[in-house]
């Protein structure tokens, strides 16, 4: 019967912690109103502004028409949308149908790149950086699968087994029992 308990208490644990993380990734989803509001910076096309392992806080939000010339954007590469690319609006034009196309371009390159930097529509259009961590990013390359995996197996059977592996020695002792005796030193 103990053990039916122990087991009870020890899932409950694992299912609290699951559910607390889910709440907490769709909790940073609503905020930011993006389906990913994290990316970490992988080339260096964008220093000194932004340097490799920075990570980059980005909120959408509707946030499209209201985009200025100087914004840093996240967005699917236009050509292909194969890799997301984190770069600086230096142009905002309308092209025939009236749509908003955007053109950037990384602060350490000398020009935009076609197919990567424009032309870029709503439908590429991540979200806008509004906070930096910088190098936080290095923790996503440590714990990178299959070593994250690993991590949260770890921690999922050290919360199980802690809680299943509690046993009670022997009889209750008074308290103070098994205590070093307390030292006194007399009034001088």
């Amino acid at each position: 019967m103990a053990q039916k308990t122990k087991m009870s208490v020890a899932m409950r644990d694992v299912i609290i912690v699951v559910a607390g993380v889910a709440i907490v990734w769709l909790g940073l989803r609503l905020a930011f109103d993006t389906n990913n509001p994290f990316y970490v910076v992988s080339s260096g096309s964008m220093v000194p502004t932004l340097q490799v392992n920075d990570v980059l806080v980005v909120r959408d939000g509707g946030s499209w028409d209201d985009l200025q010339v100087g914004d840093i954007i996240v967005f699917d590469r236009p050509d292909g949308e194969d890799r997301v690319i984190v770069h600086r609006i230096i142009e905002i034009t309308e092209n025939s149908a009236g749509e908003q196309v955007v053109r950037t371009k990384g602060d350490a390159n000398p020009a935009s790149i076609p197919g990567t930097d424009y032309p870029i529509r709503e439908d590429n259009y991540i979200g806008t950086v509004v906070y930096v961590m910088p190098g936080a990013g290095i923790v996503t390359k440590v714990i990178s699968p299959p070593i994250n995996y690993i991590i949260i197996a770890v921690i999922l059977v050290i919360l199980f087994f802690s809680k299943w592996g509690r046993k009670k020695t022997g009889a209750p002792q008074p308290p103070g029992a098994g205590q070093p005796p307390s030292t006194a030193e007399p009034p001088k």
